[in-house]
């Protein structure tokens, strides 16, 4: 695939097979999303053909989130399977006709007969199984979607894709979005899912969990890699240990990687995958693995000073927004030290509690108290805002944000080039970076503010793998107090030592708990019944 500016990936020949799900990973900007619209025929290649076999079905998870809010909630799922939709709308057509004809009756006879091929008469029974394992209530069934909120619209859409079982799947990114249980959910269903899926994900725990295959774009080639993620990630990093030393002999380098297979054969997970995915990897030669081109930032954030005594105390807080009540009588107590996760079923009520907390906008009710020696910087969902003053270019910006010492040209540049903007990239406007660009810039601004609470709210948000992985480890290491939100699971399982989930009648407390302990919690799920 080649564009006018650059060569994307050439000469790719790939084989995609039944019972395995692949994981698309690559750097941003690799191609990854870019390969899935040529896999389903909305981008030709500029050389090569892509093949399905006859009579098999492709879906994919639509991105336009309004493309349907003129359909009602089953009728969006059910479109997911074109020819059914097609023939179950003619034939009520037909049905629906003043002047019934004979011709007519033939016509109506062989579409039901292409109806029950299909096994229409179940279509909407399990079209609406689906979305209530997804958390969409039968009562919003029939409602418009343009009555739904964010999250449920992006469940649908995703009922929607995996809807009839389709011979191929495409998954662009799908669990942006979901609550917890509706990612449990999938991960399962994907678990057990016998034809074949293909996702592009920055969620390490799900390509952790789905994935029997990776489908690595680098090199401006797109590979196949047997095993999971966290396979792949630490064979291409013994990969490098072993091109690094490469003075040794290769009696040792076998020696390594077969107790590294041996290690991760023996933790395959999945039980319909283990067997098969064991098998693969124990076949895996030295000329197998290879070292990957993906370059980390160095993301440290160091606080100024201690706190003391007092971290966070929140009170009897309200707020309601556009006529909607998102809190009500709100109450958390946080002591220093601790990383608390706010969690919700809802992206709006967490983001207005980190907004109460940043003092970006007033509870209607109650008070929110930080103690004396805390300093507090925030990271918003949306960065847009931050990034609209198309005079300034990243170097200039994040001066802004320096001390007098730490002001000069020679000082900035070697602190972005640790962030990954190097050479005449710092001189690039703000107005024009991509998404992930701009999180690297915040995340530096971040870093020079030397605050001992950080506020993030979802920052892994357009980040690559890599930028995550360095994120997590950076707030892993962090020594102050850190308040965040997130929608991945091994990023809060890793830093989280606090779990606050709020809905709008409350919160659920629960100190020194992780995040797996807390989901795997019976009295959670009574709780939940009354905060939401």
């Amino acid at each position: 695939m080649t564009f006018t500016d650059r060569k994307l990936y050439e000469d790719v020949n790939l084989k995609f097979t039944p019972g395995n799900c692949y994981g698309i990973i690559g750097a941003n900007g690799a191609g990854k999303s870019t390969f899935l619209k040529i896999l389903e025929g909305q981008l030709q290649p500029t050389t090569g053909t892509v093949t399905l076999s006859p009579n098999e079905r492709m879906s994919s998870l639509k991105q336009d989130h309004f493309a349907f809010d003129d359909q009602t909630v089953m009728n969006t799922v059910l479109q997911g399977w074109t020819r059914l939709y097609e023939v179950m709308t003619e034939k009520d057509a037909l049905y629906m006709k003043a002047d019934f004809t004979e011709a007519d009756g033939i016509k109506a006879a062989e579409l039901e007969g292409e109806f029950a091929e299909m096994d229409g008469w179940n279509a909407e029974s399990d079209a609406a199984q689906l979305l209530q394992s997804l958390g969409i209530p039968e009562s919003t069934h029939q409602s418009l979607m343009a009555d739904l909120p964010e999250g449920e619209k992006i469940k649908v859409l995703l009922a929607q894709a995996i809807f009839g079982k389709p011979d191929v799947l495409l998954l662009d990114e799908p669990t942006n979005g979901l609550d917890p249980a509706a990612i449990d959910w999938l991960e399962d269903w994907l678990a057990d899912y016998e034809n074949t899926v293909l996702v592009v994900s920055h969620d390490r725990h799900f390509l952790n969990a789905v994935c029997t295959m990776m489908c690595d774009v680098d090199f401006g080639k797109i590979e196949l890699f047997v095993g999971n993620y966290d396979f792949w990630l630490q064979s291409a990093q013994l990969a490098q240990e072993l091109k690094a030393n490469a003075n040794a002999k290769k009696e040792e380098q076998i020696k390594q990687l077969q107790e590294f297979v041996a290690r991760f054969s023996a933790n395959a997970s999945k039980s319909k995958q283990a067997t098969s995915r064991k098998k693969q990897l124990e076949k895996i030669t030295l000329d197998d693995i290879k070292p990957s081109s993906r370059k980390y930032p160095f993301i440290k954030f160091d606080p100024e000073r201690e706190i003391g005594n007092d971290l966070l105390r929140v009170e009897n807080v309200s707020k309601t927004i556009d006529g909607v009540k998102v809190l009500d009588n709100v109450n958390f107590i946080l002591r220093p030290g601790e990383k608390t996760a706010l969690i919700s079923r809802s992206d709006v009520t967490t983001t207005v509690l980190m907004q109460l907390l940043a003092g970006e906008i007033q509870p209607d009710t109650g008070s929110i108290t930080f103690g004396v020696t805390t300093t507090q910087a925030y990271m918003p969902k949306d960065l847009n805002p931050e990034f609209s003053d198309s005079s300034l270019n990243i170097l200039e910006w994040l001066r802004q944000f320096a001390s007098k010492e730490e002001s000069d040209n020679t000082f900035l540049r070697g602190f972005l080039g640790r962030m990954l903007f190097s050479g005449d990239e710092v001189l690039k406007p703000v107005d024009v970076l991509s998404g992930g660009e701009k999180v690297r810039s915040y995340l530096a601004k971040l870093m020079l503010g030397k605050a001992n609470v950080l506020l993030l709210d979802d920052p892994t948000n357009h980040l690559d793998l890599e930028s995550i992985t360095a994120l997590n480890d950076a707030l892993i290491d962090f020594s102050g107090s850190l308040i965040f939100t997130s929608h991945d699971r091994q990023f809060i399982q890793t830093i989280a030592d606090h779990i606050v989930e709020v809905g709008p009648k409350g919160v659920i407390d629960r100190g020194e708990t992780s995040y797996e302990d807390f989901m795997n919690h019976e009295v959670v799920l009574e709780q939940q019944k009354e905060i939401y």
